[in-house]
């Protein structure tokens, strides 16, 4: 093969919907100009070894993969080390640019790789697409980072048959959603749903993420409803929560939980829709309100669904604007697509925290109007309600939002 200049292209973290519309759009824009187009499996897990896992990606392969769901080029959550780097798979095949598509933690290794290039005085760049189901990466204007949308439009799917379900046989479920330390999925597939209790990490600003605190907001939503004479509901409830809780937490609730080394509880085990709904339905038979719940967990069925439109054109304009960002000579930097058509970088160096490197995760905004407006169409236990209320709750301003989160 004649020494053609080359972009690699990797993916790391999750899944998320529109990954192969990235990969297949880069490639074609630079095949185009008859670039080589690598595309690296397992992410930065073999990239800096001696056997690089990659493929030559041609027209025919981009033009087959676009529009699907999942990735075909294989992924993993590796983080390397910054002593693992080397710069001998970029030399030997004349890469001009690396493309990395991943989240906050892909992203902080890219701002790491760039930092070496750079110290190395390669003429390799680095661009990065910001690609997350979690919505937690600081893009500019509250744009999504891609797979987001079409992830929560899966989700709402699925929350809408739950909440028939609910209405139907006079239930109520716990539906926890991934998100890890951001609310952005959770809240968004839960407000599009008119699910009456929504919990996202981010409430808590005023007051430690315990069980307690969880589980009567819970109660409160179904009190508030039984208030209403309704007997069924469904509460949204994101993962994100968990990272926020002392161990501790854990290990007060009497549930069996495997630990790591380090000692902190192995989540990733178990579902966490399940641990919230056994300690509901202990907390409802100890305070007598017979009320039936059920757990669902939505999250692995989200990320490899087919792209919606809308991440199918975005998917493709940030793919055209990795390549628009390489002919302008940008590097170290995140591709944005601004609402109103520009292509933009914004710098790793930028959003990165000054001590650890890493990029700051974007949480959902609980000072918007927005956010404000959605929160107050919950249904909780208010001031108002407290006197038919106390039919079911022998103090029932403990379960008033405003006291559980110290509004």
């Amino acid at each position: 093969m004649e020494n053609k200049k080359a972009v690699a292209i990797l993916c790391s973290g999750g899944p998320a919907p529109g990954i192969n519309t990235v990969v297949c759009t880069v490639a074609k824009s630079f095949l185009k100009e008859n670039w080589r187009v690598i595309g690296i499996n397992y992410g930065t897990k073999t990239l800096f070894t001696d056997k690089v896992d990659c493929i030559d990606i041609d027209f025919d392969l981009a033009d087959h993969y676009f529009n699907r769901g999942g990735s075909f080029l294989k992924m993993s959550r590796y983080k390397p080390k910054d002593s693992e780097f080397k710069a001998d798979f970029f030399i030997k095949n004349n890469v001009e640019l690396l493309v990395t598509i991943g989240g906050d933690d892909t992203a902080s290794t890219a701002n790491r790789i760039t930092k070496f290039l750079n110290e190395k005085h390669l003429p390799v760049r680095n661009i990065h697409v910001p690609k997350t189901i979690d919505n937690d990466l600081p893009l500019p204007e509250k744009l999504p980072t891609f797979g987001y949308e079409s992830a929560k439009s899966e989700g709402v799917r699925i929350a809408t048959t739950v909440y028939e379900d609910a209405r139907t046989s006079e239930n109520w479920f716990v539906v926890s959603s991934m998100g890890r330390e951001a609310g952005h999925l959770a809240f968004g597939i839960g407000s599009a749903c008119h699910y009456p209790m929504i919990i996202i990490p981010e409430m808590f600003k005023n007051v430690d993420v315990t069980f307690d605190r969880i589980i009567k907001m819970m109660v409160s939503s179904i009190v508030k409803r039984k208030i209403l004479g309704m007997n069924h509901g469904a509460i949204m409830i994101s993962e994100g929560v968990f990272h926020f809780m002392d161990d501790s937490e854990f290990q007060n609730t009497g549930l069996k939980f495997s630990y790591d080394e380090h000692g902190h509880p192995e989540l990733g085990k178990v579902s966490k829709a399940h641990i919230f709904n056994v300690l509901l339905s202990d907390e409802l038979d100890r305070l007598g309100i017979k009320v039936k719940c059920r757990p669902v967990e939505i999250g692995y069925e989200v990320r490899c669904c087919e792209p919606t439109a809308f991440d199918l054109k975005y998917c493709t304009l940030l793919g055209l604007g990795v390549k628009k960002l390489f002919d302008r000579g940008s590097s170290g930097c995140i591709v944005v697509c601004h609402n109103d058509g520009r292509v933009l970088p914004l710098y790793l160096e930028d959003v990165e925290d000054p001590k650890t490197g890493k990029i700051i995760p974007r949480l959902v905004d609980t000072e918007s109007e927005d956010y404000k407006m959605l929160i107050d169409n919950l249904h909780y236990i208010r001031e108002a309600d407290y006197r038919k209320a106390a039919k079911y709750l022998q103090n029932p301003q403990l379960y008033d939002l405003k006291n559980i989160l110290g509004w």
